[in-house]
């Protein structure tokens, strides 16, 4: 009976923490749009040149996933 209520508990900790897990994820997101909706924040990321970041990051991006797969 102990046994079993130990092996209950364990599986509802992994299940509070991948709950919290993707609150998380979800609040990240929920604030990026925030951000991202503001039009002082808009004119500043044109001028700024998002594209232009995410082309600079693209070869390390690409090195990450080459070393993840060895």
């Amino acid at each position: 009976m102990a046994m079993e209520l130990v092996q209950r508990n364990g599986n509802e900790a992994g299940e509070t923490s991948t709950l919290l897990l993707m609150s998380g994820v979800a609040l990240v997101v929920f604030g990026a749009g925030l951000i991202v909706s503001n039009p002082f924040v808009r004119r500043y990321m044109s001028q700024f040149g998002a594209g232009n970041l995410l082309q600079a990051a693209m070869p390390d991006v690409e090195r990450y996933f080459k070393l993840r797969s060895m």
